[in-house]
């Protein structure tokens, strides 16, 4: 079992990549603060574990990734998170994302697509002392039963916007997805103004996995 130990080492490291996601363009510090307060290396397998803290996406099996800390600042950045927020997130891989969100005192709902990945993560959330919502399931069809969410955010990328999960939306949400093909995809920001209305913006490429489900890629 990966033994959770923290050094002055790895604290370096994260200082340094704190340091180069503020040169990439990342402003908010409450951002920088939990991504610095949260041990990436945790996340890795033994392995990996000296990649932790390289600004890169790696591998953490089922054919899933760890994103890359500029991908995670910027979503998470863009989804404006205030305290009490209560959050969807659609793709919980090894819950790293679920606990920046987690850290920055939202209220997290969190759904993974592959069964083995979503037992493995429970566990080992568990064994951080990290606990949101998990659950087991078609991210794409979002989690109704406890909908409305103040945020979505969908870390795979989509071939186009769930319309679950606009429906699950607030009134005055944020939903953030990266929609695009299967190798690219633009980040997608989405506001809803009424019922009926949202507007769109749309931010740099970037390359997810494919997101998984009846309303993704099969």
């Amino acid at each position: 079992m990966l033994k959770l130990e923290d050094t002055y080492l790895h604290k370096g490291k994260r200082k340094a990549l704190i340091a180069l996601l503020r040169e990439k363009g990342i402003k908010s510090e409450r951002v920088l603060q939990a991504i610095n307060t949260l041990p990436r290396h945790f996340f890795f397998d033994s392995a990996l574990i000296s990649h932790a803290y390289e600004d890169k996406a790696f591998p953490i099996g089922e054919g899933q990734t760890i994103s890359q800390p500029y991908t995670v600042a910027f979503q998470t950045e863009l989804l404006d998170v205030k305290e009490g927020d209560k959050i969807l997130e659609i793709g919980t891989g090894s819950g790293y994302q679920g606990s920046i969100l987690h850290l920055l005192g939202s209220d997290v709902y969190s759904i993974e697509y592959q069964h083995k990945l979503y037992e493995g993560t429970k566990r080992f959330l568990k064994r951080l002392g990290i606990e949101f919502h998990l659950f087991y399931g078609d991210g794409t069809g979002g989690v109704p039963e406890y909908a409305p969410y103040d945020k979505i955010i969908v870390t795979a990328g989509a071939p186009v916007i769930p319309e679950a999960l606009i429906q699950q939306l607030k009134v005055g949400g944020i939903l953030v997805i990266p929609v695009g093909d299967k190798k690219r995809q633009a980040m997608v920001r989405i506001i809803k103004k009424s019922a009926k209305e949202v507007v769109r913006e749309e931010f740099d490429g970037f390359a997810f996995v494919p997101l998984l489900g009846k309303d993704g890629w099969n």
